[in-house]
């Protein structure tokens, strides 16, 4: 059996990475040739600590992040062996009970902040997408989505925002953009580039199967 092509699709927070892995998903949701890895369900756990230090920690960093066992789970469904994945809470800014049984795939797609950043989880990758928003538009979309979606009050997100966001962007995730094979603008709703990763997706899948 041929090894599983890895896409990495890394960019600033509310850049649109999730919408495009979700649009590759739905393209290929018939045949179950895909799966999807969320670097964010690497957020360290931190079920050891009191919610008052939980709320400290600059999740906008790469040592907030389990790369190590991101990589070794990797690894395993490279080698098409199933994988046990952490799921993160971020309400309790932890990470949850729930744990996903992964099956491997022909193609497997990893998206978030700083798997370019990252030489380990690069490495891996045989395909390196960059998805490059403007930061007001992040912004925006980050607002409503920590608001609605995460249980955040909007003057800890503008908090947020000001004091490590903006800064983590432009100190990590920004100048990982120069080893990407292609660059995304706008992310999900950028219609003639998902039709090009589909297409050469497909192309893998085919050639996966000869």
């Amino acid at each position: 059996m041929k090894r599983p092509i890895i896409i990495g699709i890394a960019g600033g927070s509310a850049s649109g990475k999730t919408l495009i892995s979700k649009r590759l998903k739905k393209a290929f949701e018939s045949s179950n040739s895909m799966i999807i890895i969320k670097q964010d369900d690497y957020y360290l756990d931190q079920s050891n600590m009191e919610m008052s230090e939980r709320i400290k920690t600059n999740y906008d960093h790469p040592f907030a992040f389990d790369n190590e066992l991101l990589v070794s789970h990797l690894k395993h469904l490279i080698n098409r062996q199933a994988i046990n994945k952490p799921t993160y809470d971020f309400v309790n800014h932890t990470r949850s009970d729930l744990i996903e049984h992964v099956q491997s795939a022909d193609v497997i797609v990893i998206e978030g902040l700083f798997v370019l950043e990252n030489t380990q989880l690069r490495d891996l990758c045989d395909i390196k997408v960059f998805v490059e928003t403007e930061a007001d538009i992040r912004f925006i979309r980050r607002l409503s989505r920590d608001v609605h979606q995460r249980g955040r009050s909007l003057d800890s997100v503008i908090e947020q925002y000001l004091k490590t966001v903006r800064v983590m962007h432009e100190q990590f995730i920004q100048p990982s953009k120069k080893f990407a094979d292609v660059i995304i603008p706008e992310g999900g709703k950028n219609d003639v580039a998902i039709d090009l990763l589909t297409t050469k997706i497909s192309s893998i899948i085919t050639q996966n199967m000869l």
